[in-house]
């Protein structure tokens, strides 16, 4: 599917055929640098015009002139001058003339590059007249750089700004997707580029909607018609290739323009810039999240390649059909063998083999209770043993006696008891029942 947006061009009407007198002969002026005008013969006016009058006859006069409606001029910028509002005023000259000139703030701000005294430029726009003050004016919509040495300035000066600000760090760089389902293509609608990288996504990758977007790419007007082909195209694609045929510096500066390299840089969608040849090298090839060398280079990198695609579609369908059968296999195994434990002989099988094995669990538990047994006995007569050591017992068997009171209390000392107090004498096999006579200390 193809969607095109509307484009800004402009054609020159013819001028009206009118008879032409050459009037420098009868100046004294040299024929080559004279303007032919239309002469006819016009009775005296009636009545005195006044001065009001006499400006928007003017006025309207160059208004109305359609060689003045759209004006392409180069000169050098002299006396360049900037108001508060914004806009630009500045005097365009050459050896022989000059014209006065101003750039609003609106087209100022799209210029794409700053004015500078003794810049050589080619402008475009048209030329009014302002009755209050009696002037004529060159009003420029949009301009360029003339000659390779302001070329340069230009773009080293553009380079040098939007790489401090980060615009040029690959960490900001995009990844372009991997299948793309719409992809946008702003260049112009005629020439071989579109051609070009239309015929390869179709031959490629078929499965994904161009969608072209029409731009000028060449000339004052470009950088604005880009820019609106890039806002009109990046709410309706995955990725967008900026593209341009080869061509001359001045046929390339539009790629250079500030204004677009930051429409590239805050595209929504990842944008791949192919402009001219793989020498060429723009301001939109530093912003852009991949540059391609070419147009057609470009195309291929978009997109996937169909054949390889089937080639690896195929492969991995040949791989889930082995594992999908070896999981069926596998399943298969597992249900005969369950079917065979849940037979007759199957579940005989198992209870036989359970009887051994709980057999085998008995004759272990045996040996180790009795295991444990005899470790426990052990160590319960040894500290049988050490408790008898310590026993009074042991100690009466040895001969001697334990002298209690009546209540069992045992007499350690000789002052605690009386002469006629009764004891009772335990020996190793029974007590003796006395009486206290004396004490010997």
């Amino acid at each position: 599917m193809i969607l095109s947006q509307g484009t800004d061009t402009f054609s020159h009407p013819s001028p009206p055929s009118v008879d032409i007198r050459s009037v420098s002969s009868a100046r004294g002026e040299d024929p080559t640098d004279t303007i032919a005008v239309p002469c006819e013969s016009r009775a005296a006016p009636s009545q005195a015009l006044t001065v009001s009058q006499l400006a928007r006859v003017i006025r309207d006069t160059v208004r109305t002139n359609p060689l003045l409606a759209r004006v392409l001029v180069r000169g050098e910028v002299s006396g360049l001058q900037s108001a508060p509002a914004g806009h630009v005023f500045f005097t365009l000259k050459d050896a022989t003339a000059q014209v006065s000139s101003v750039l609003f703030h609106s087209d100022a701000e799209n210029l794409g590059f700053e004015l500078e005294d003794g810049m050589d430029v080619l402008a475009t726009g048209e030329v009014d007249v302002f009755p209050r003050r009696g002037t004529v004016q060159f009003l420029v919509r949009a301009a360029t750089p003339a000659g390779v040495g302001a070329f340069w300035a230009a773009y080293q000066k553009t380079r040098k700004k939007l790489a401090a600000e980060g615009l040029f760090d690959p960490v900001r760089k995009r990844p372009l997707p991997p299948f793309p389902r719409r992809i946008g293509v702003v260049t112009s609608e005629v020439g071989a580029v579109v051609y070009d990288i239309v015929t390869i996504l179709r031959r490629r990758y078929p499965l994904a909607h161009v969608v072209i977007a029409p731009a000028l790419v060449q000339g004052p007007g470009a950088p604005a018609s880009l820019r609106r082909a890039l806002a009109f195209v990046e709410d309706r694609v995955d990725v967008v290739v900026v593209a341009r045929g080869g061509g001359s510096l001045e046929d390339l500066w539009c790629f250079n323009d500030e204004g677009l390299a930051r429409a590239v840089a805050s595209c929504r969608v990842p944008v791949v810039s192919a402009v001219g040849h793989e020498t060429d090298v723009t301001i939109v090839d530093f912003v852009a999240d991949l540059r391609a060398p070419t147009p057609s280079a470009a195309a291929e990198l978009l997109s996937p390649d169909a054949i390889e695609l089937i080639v690896r579609v195929n492969a991995a369908g040949r791989t889930l059909v082995r594992e999908v059968q070896d999981i069926l296999a596998d399943a298969q195994s597992r249900t005969t063998s369950l079917g065979e434990r849940l037979s007759p002989r199957g579940l005989r099988r198992e209870l036989d083999a359970n009887r051994g094995r709980l057999d085998k669990a008995r004759g272990a538990l045996d040996g180790i209770a009795r295991r444990e047994m005899a470790r426990h006995r052990d160590r319960i007569e040894a500290l049988a043993r050490r408790l008898d050591v310590l026993s009074p017992f042991a100690t009466l068997r040895r001969g001697y006696a334990i002298a209690e009171r009546p209540g069992g209390s045992v007499v350690a000392h000789v002052a605690e008891v009386a002469p006629g107090d009764a004891l009772a004498v335990r020996l190793q096999d029974g007590r003796v029942h006395v009486r206290v006579n004396q004490e010997d200390p």
